[in-house]
């Protein structure tokens, strides 16, 4: 009996325990959602309809139609032409530009009359006559040709006025440049076909300045000109040789840079006959005498340009203030090109206008022109007596200009 109720009690306890455990649980429980309130339906009310006014008649006003109005056509606007240069006459250039041979007057004029107007001529005058000589370029040989001449001349005649000694070195410098030499340039056309005249020189001379001024001196002198740009190494040659064919209106014929200069060269002779011009101008790449290649290149040149005739004169540009060092650039392009002139620039800047003298002496080549000056028309034939006259800074003895 005593195990029956105790039993009964586990068992209650039991019952009891499990009771408690899962009360806990059921609280824990969320709650079901609340059911969604629902809201009442809005109503909207639309405004009563408007009554439309029937359509009206719209008056439209009346579209004014301006008048055609008539476009005349554009017209050409017309580009004034490049006025033309008038080159001053070569006849009596060089007298009026004697005053640009001041410096080489210093030696010739005041340096040797002061010398040779002394009351005593003894050996130490004569010596310093030959330094004056030298030290203008003339020349070593020359220069001792010129001093012994006037020696015995002033003792022969026994000269001593400052007139009769200037007459007498006159007479010398004159005799060395040997008058005798043809210094024409031969420019009149040929049998149909143009003068043709090849212009070289080294870099630096002023030669593409010196061939734009020649064709000045030629047209000058009633010559039509064609320059043929043959320098197609510089960029800027072409251009430049084309300013000065503008300034008289010439014509100028170039190819592109880099093109063989001896085709150039070739067109240009061709153009010339084509138009039937008196003269054709070819200007060549500056080189150096001692570079075999281009030497032969301008030897090429030429045989090329004779394919349509011979060339007529072959100028030589030489700076005078090289002295010295011209006579070996003179005597190798002679050997490659056979040079029939030479032109010699930028006399007024230098004290050494003797160089005249030595070219001629050495090489047996005329100097036919002279650039006495950075103005277009500063290029003047060569004469010798004026030559003379004006380094010697006189009034010209025997002169016409």
């Amino acid at each position: 009996m005593d195990y029956l109720v105790v039993a009964l009690i586990l068992l209650g306890v039991l019952v009891l325990g499990t009771i408690g455990l899962m009360v806990p649980r059921l609280r824990r429980r969320p709650a079901p959602p609340e059911p969604a309130q629902t809201r009442p339906p809005v109503v909207v009310e639309e405004p009563p309809p408007t009554e439309v006014a029937p359509p009206t008649d719209v008056v439209v006003p009346p579209v004014e139609i301006e008048p055609e109005v008539e476009v005349a056509p554009p017209t050409e606007v017309e580009v004034p032409a490049p006025v033309l240069e008038t080159p001053e006459p070569t006849a009596g250039r060089l007298i009026r530009l004697r005053t640009r041979l001041s410096r080489s007057q210093n030696v010739f004029g005041k340096g040797l009359l002061s010398l040779l107007s002394r009351d005593r001529l003894d050996e130490d005058v004569w010596e310093e006559i030959e330094d004056s000589l030298i030290t203008a370029d003339v020349g070593i040989d020359a220069t001792r040709e010129i001093v012994d001449r006037l020696r015995e001349r002033t003792r022969v005649l026994g000269t001593r006025t400052a007139t009769e000694l200037r007459a007498l070195l006159a007479a010398e410098l004159v005799n060395a440049l040997d008058p005798t030499l043809d210094r024409s340039l031969r420019t009149a056309p040929r049998e149909g076909a143009p003068a043709v005249l090849l212009v070289v020189g080294v870099n630096g001379a002023g030669k593409t300045t010196t061939c734009g001024k020649v064709a000045r001196v030629l047209i000058a002198d009633g010559r039509s000109v064609v320059l043929g740009a043959a320098d197609t190494f510089r960029a800027a040659a072409a251009d430049q040789l084309a300013t000065w064919a503008s300034r008289v209106g010439a014509e100028v014929v170039r190819g592109p840079e880099a093109a063989d200069p001896a085709s150039v060269a070739f067109d240009a002779v061709r153009r010339g006959i084509d138009l039937g011009v008196d003269t054709v101008l070819i200007d060549t790449a500056g080189r150096l005498q001692n570079k075999i290649g281009l030497m032969d290149e301008l030897g090429k040149v030429k045989r090329v340009v004779e394919k349509h005739g011979p060339v007529d004169e072959t100028l030589l540009v030489l700076d005078a203030t090289t002295g010295q060092n011209g006579l070996e650039q003179a005597r190798v392009f002679t050997e490659v090109v056979d040079v029939t002139g030479v032109v010699l620039t930028k006399l007024d800047g230098t004290a050494k206008g003797g160089i005249v003298i030595a070219v001629q002496r050495k090489l047996g080549i005329p100097v036919k022109l002279v650039g006495l000056g950075e103005g277009p028309d500063d290029l003047a034939p060569f004469e010798p007596t004026q030559f003379v006259d004006a380094l010697l800074g006189t009034e010209p003895l025997g002169s016409d200009a």
